[in-house]
């Protein structure tokens, strides 16, 4: 079987990844540090515990498995804690992907398909946003996540080393079979927030800003399947395989909800109101954030398949019922919303 080295593979994304990989015929074999990651998300193949700022043992891991490809997932990814402690970024982040690279590089350049980010676009003035929009990331985290791009494209450049960097949206949804799921350290994503708030997990959901220019005046965002996002991973490997060059590509449904409208969404599937607050704008944030992802339709043959609200939403209730051990009929009903 063709062996893919998967760093960041017992995380969300890596995971599901991991999964599709093996179902499509290949022998992912994940390199986590289990910071972040999970030890029960390993089961589609073997794991090396071990950290990307580690560099003898990255060299070592892509010696021993030989692998067609790798797949670097592994970033800190937390905005927010990226502006408080910008050191602990730069230095995971960068130090780490110039390890994987170099890793790569010391034994034949294996191609890597790099998780990248919207956020190094920063606010962009054009909407739905290309490839080619200009890339100023207004956060250390967005900005690591563009030096890293700049890594792998001199890499490229100078020898040969041939990457193809995923610049996705807003990841969400779970596993139809709820062997994987979104669990984080500290969670502050949308969905999973909601989620929490509607079944009584936590009680401090907030909304930040409800006065942009926007339909209804919640930020607009595009929300992406994690399958989907795995898929666009495996057709980036299969790309590389081919001796596709390097490029890079946004990854999203390519159609932005509110947040007003993903809450009423989740209330309508739920039956009950989710407790929330409406707080101020959060510094930096854009209005509306849509990807143009026709270029990764055209060059890797990507098409969302399981992007659809409905369902991103419902994989998602279904995978944090399971964590919370709770049934749907024990879900406490009737709570009002707060506004």
């Amino acid at each position: 079987m063709t062996k893919i080295l998967v760093f960041g593979g017992a995380g969300y994304i890596g995971s599901h990844t991991c999964k599709l990989l093996a179902a499509r015929g290949y022998a992912p074999v994940v390199f986590d540090n289990l910071s972040e990651g999970h030890r029960e998300f390993v089961k589609w193949g073997d794991l090396i515990k071990a950290d990307i700022l580690d560099r003898g043992a990255v060299n070592e891991a892509f010696r021993q498995v030989k692998p067609a490809a790798a797949i670097h997932f592994a970033a800190l990814a937390y905005v927010g804690e990226s502006v408080v402690d910008p050191s602990k970024y730069y230095l995971n982040n960068v130090t780490g992907s110039l390890n994987i690279a170099d890793g790569s590089r010391q034994n034949g350049c294996i191609p890597i398909v790099f998780s990248s980010s919207c956020a190094t676009y920063g606010n962009p003035e054009v909407l739905p946003i290309t490839e080619s929009t200009l890339q100023i990331p207004i956060n250390p985290y967005g900005r690591t996540k563009l030096m890293a791009e700049q890594i792998l494209s001199d890499y490229d450049k100078a020898y040969g080393l041939r990457a193809v960097c995923l610049r996705y949206f807003n990841a969400c949804g779970s596993d139809h079979d709820l062997e994987v799921g979104e669990r984080h350290r500290v969670e502050t994503h949308l969905v999973p927030r909601a989620i929490l708030s509607a079944l009584g997990k936590i009680n401090d959901f907030k909304i930040f800003g409800g006065d942009y220019d926007t339909s209804d005046g919640s930020p607009v965002r595009d929300y992406v399947h994690v399958l989907d996002l795995a898929e666009a991973h495996l057709l980036a490997i299969e790309h590389l395989l081919k001796h596709g060059p390097s490029d890079q590509f946004n990854i999203g449904s390519g159609s932005g909800i509110s947040v007003f409208e993903l809450i009423a969404a989740l209330e309508k599937i739920l039956g009950y109101s989710v407790p929330r607050a409406v707080a101020g704008r959060r510094p930096g944030d854009p209005p509306i954030l849509v990807a143009e992802t026709s270029k990764a339709k055209e060059k890797l043959g990507f098409a969302t398949q399981h992007s659809g609200l409905e369902n991103i939403l419902k994989t998602a209730l279904a995978w944090h019922r399971k964590e919370s051990r709770l049934a749907p009929e024990a879900i406490r009903k009737g709570a009002p919303a707060q506004s």
